[in-house]
């Protein structure tokens, strides 16, 4: 019998103690350790839950041009600035045989042509670099905003209802301002903090001006293709359906402008509010799924938003029945 039960536990016994969902053994004593170190810095360190504001918050202003500069147009410059500096790097010594970095970016870049090419034949190559640029430009936004540091490092300002007690503490010779987990009282001054940077999709600004460049590019593309035939969608005097469909036509039009924008911003803003409140109400280890589901949802809204591009980009520039089959 012992030799028996000691061949059932072997897969589940090893050398090194228990593996997870046994109760003895060295990893059980790592659980133990893990849980006591996140107790103590939740108890030590609480999270603060934010204030939750919908429009950016103005971090600086520009005086000569009375310009408020907002987190997350500081947010969009440093995605550009990192896009431009990765390919400086990328590009500076490239080889004939790519290897390391260089590698890896044509490994993604060709991955994306051969999807637009898939999708919008020989047209692909033409869509490709607007297609890339949008999918890249969202994907890189959508993660740094999970980055540690966005949403929680700025400047303290008064609230103006609630709000937090401030604590000043040395970091680093540096003299920095805490907010406290609790709140202040009814007649007491609360504090709040407007951070430095915030995804840039958050701000419904940004998805609508990616949304505006993606539609008139795509009735840019249709006039190049098929010429002012092009607008007979929108402006038929054929018959009487045609009256009827073609105002339709330049409805849905407008309307992707108003999908294009939401979609993305509510599924970016949303995730950030959710990783606050988990944050908030387990602190730590408990919001690392969360982070792994937002990075997900990141990467498939920048896919979705270039995918809908390119696949009207590509019903644009086909033509209507007989008249572009001769075209």
């Amino acid at each position: 019998m012992d030799e028996l039960m000691s061949d059932v536990m072997e897969p589940v016994m090893g050398e090194e103690g228990c593996l997870p969902g046994c109760m003895t053994g060295k990893g059980c004593l790592i659980y133990v350790v893990i849980v006591v170190i996140v107790g103590f810095l939740a108890s030590k360190l609480p999270v603060v839950m934010p204030e939750i504001s919908i429009p950016a918050e103005p971090v600086f202003t520009l005086p000569a041009l009375g310009f408020a500069v907002t987190n997350t147009l500081l947010a969009t410059w440093l995605t550009m600035l990192l896009l431009i500096v990765g390919s400086i790097l990328v590009t500076r010594n490239m080889g004939m045989v790519p290897g390391g970095l260089q590698n890896l970016v044509e490994w993604g870049l060709g991955v994306l042509l051969k999807l637009a090419e898939s999708v919008a034949g020989e047209r692909g190559r033409k869509f490709f670099p607007l297609v890339a640029t949008i999918f890249i430009f969202l994907l890189v936004s959508n993660w740094t905003g999970l980055l540690p540091g966005f949403a929680s490092v700025g400047t303290i300002h008064e609230a103006h209802r609630g709000g937090h007690q401030v604590a000043q503490v040395s970091l680093l010779g540096v003299n920095v301002n805490l907010l406290q987990a609790h709140e202040v009282g009814e007649h007491e001054t609360g504090w709040t903090v407007f951070s430095f940077l915030r995804s840039a999709a958050t701000d419904l600004n940004t998805p609508l001006a990616l949304a505006i460049i993606s539609v008139v590019v795509t009735q840019v593309m249709g006039v190049q293709a098929q010429g002012l035939r092009y607008f007979n969608k929108f402006i038929s005097f054929k018959d009487v359906l045609g009256l009827i469909v073609g105002p339709l036509e330049a409805v849905s039009e407008l309307a992707k402008i108003i999908s294009f924008s939401f979609r993305l911003f509510g599924n970016i803003f949303a995730g950030e509010v959710l990783l606050a409140v988990i944050a908030f109400l387990v602190p730590y280890l408990v919001s690392v799924p969360f982070m792994g589901l937002e990075l997900f949802v990141g990467l498939m809204q920048a896919f979705v938003f270039a995918m809908l591009t390119l696949v009207f980009m590509s019903m644009a520039t086909m033509g209507h029945g007989s008249e572009g089959e001769e075209h």
